[in-house]
């Protein structure tokens, strides 16, 4: 895996449930475009040729909460950069506001809540 990302490729993202309104939901339970805002870098996990189940179960092995989705090409439309960051997960991306700026700004933010796709649902 290298740094080349495909339009269509999906990124996925972990957060918390919606029963935290104020985190990353609204209280209409819609997305929040705080669940994209890390001034590290958002981290996220590419899904690379692998179907959307499958990298589910491995993030619900990990983490708790929902999982999210948007596509590299939603990240291209608002000019935000993605790129392949491997940790002790193979993995692991992240998505920046450019290339000189880490933090998405909230244009971005708001884009990728509306893009996103919920493919898990815990409880």
């Amino acid at each position: 895996m290298d740094n080349t990302f495909k339009n269509e490729e999906r990124l996925y993202r972990a957060v918390y449930l919606p029963s935290h309104p104020g985190m990353f939901w609204k209280k209409n339970g819609k997305l929040s475009p705080s669940a994209f805002a890390d001034p590290k870098g958002l981290s996220v996990e590419r899904g690379f040729y692998r179907k959307s189940e499958e990298v589910v179960e491995k993030m619900k092995a990990v983490f708790s909460g929902c999982i999210i989705s948007v596509s590299v090409g939603d990240c291209w439309e608002t000019k935000a950069v993605v790129r392949y960051k491997p940790t002790g997960n193979e993995y692991h991306s992240e998505i920046y506001g450019s290339e000189t700026r880490i933090l998405l700004n909230k244009s971005q933010r708001f884009h990728l809540a509306e893009k996103a796709k919920a493919e898990y649902m815990e409880g």
